[in-house]
């Protein structure tokens, strides 16, 4: 809780050090953020206890801290907090305590609190809702004042590329922010990751269509948003003519959302990560195995991609063929595979 003061000036460095050691190991800026605050109220709470220093920390302080944590009250809506909460502070706490181990703090076992059991809530867009988006690209733009029909066009081509790396590649939101035109390697049909989570690098097929749209922007279009500059961004502003934030990109993919003028595809709440997790969806339905969508998304463990096994319908609509996914060609599976 950002309110909360920690009057234990070793607890505030431990804060800070927690944090520090979250951004080095490559965590989303969210989640740098957004655990050392979990943290800082287990800190509290054990200044409560008159426990002084870390040293002290025992396993059963967490676990009676975390009963707290459940009869405390959500200080916004009212109520208890909910379960998918209480599970951020279940990883805030285990990340906390790995921490602690590895860089010689304190020998803590790992915490025995089990995940809160809640709804597998995942937001996807069907294929032809991303075909509709596709489709969006190519309709006459609206004409801005100051803004000259190619620079239009060239926003377009970059929003047809924004499809092609958050759905037909996958990537996540900070690993297509980070994405330079030198990590696409255009006669290999191959897009190099370097700045994946955790600092894991990955390589990434690119299907031939996708590949398509990707060389339309860069050889074609992307000189017309640099404005001279000589910025190795792939994705560029058209206005500061510098590396595109998230935002940014969020906003565009809304855009064409509004655009399609399809009311159940206006009505989901979506983002960039909508397109990775459609993507995932769409191969599981079409019969690839789940260690192959874990390879292909990055994921450090089966777990983490298992969850799309608890998508609606997903049981239902398996097997549909490669095809049906739009900018998709079956490239580089084997046959057990498909």
């Amino acid at each position: 809780m950002k309110k909360l003061v920690l009057n234990n000036p070793s607890f505030r460095y431990l804060e800070n050090s927690f944090k520090e050691w979250l951004d080095v190991q490559g965590y989303a800026a969210s989640t740098v953020y957004n655990l050392p605050l979990h943290v800082r109220e287990l800190l509290h709470y054990l200044e409560q206890q008159e426990i002084q220093t870390i040293k002290e920390l025992k396993t059963q302080h967490i676990e009676s801290y975390y009963q707290k944590l459940k009869e405390r009250s959500n200080q916004k809506r009212g109520g208890g907090l909910s379960n998918a909460h209480l599970n951020k502070h279940i990883q805030a706490l285990r990340k906390f305590t790995e921490y602690l181990r590895k860089v010689g703090r304190l020998e803590i076992p790992e915490i025995r609190l089990e995940n809160e059991e809640t709804e597998h809530k995942i937001t996807y867009l069907t294929t032809e809702e991303i075909s509709l988006l596709f489709k969006v690209t190519y309709q006459k733009p609206e004409k801005k004042p100051n803004v000259s029909p190619e620079v239009l066009e060239a926003m377009q081509a970059r929003d047809r590329a924004m499809l092609a790396i958050f759905y037909g590649c996958g990537l996540r939101r900070t690993e297509g922010v980070s994405l330079d035109v030198g990590d696409i390697n255009f006669d290999r049909s191959m897009l190099h990751v370097r700045k994946g989570k955790n600092y894991k690098e990955r390589l990434v097929p690119v299907s031939k269509t996708n590949l398509k749209y990707l060389q339309d922007y860069v050889y074609d279009h992307r000189q017309e948003l640099t404005g001279g500059s000589k910025t190795e961004a792939f994705f560029i502003a058209s206005t500061s003519h510098k590396r595109m934030q998230g935002q940014s990109l969020f906003i565009r993919l809304k855009n064409l959302q509004y655009q399609t003028g399809d009311a159940d595809l206006i009505e989901k709440e979506i983002g960039l990560h909508t397109l990775r997790h459609s993507i995932a969806t769409h191969f599981l339905q079409a019969g690839m195995k789940l260690e192959s969508i874990s390879l292909f998304l990055g994921h450090s463990t089966l777990e983490s991609t298992q969850i799309y096994t608890h998508v609606a319908g997903v049981k239902q609509e398996m097997k549909q063929p490669y095809n049906n996914i739009p900018n998709y060609e079956p490239i580089r599976l084997s046959e057990d595979e498909r």
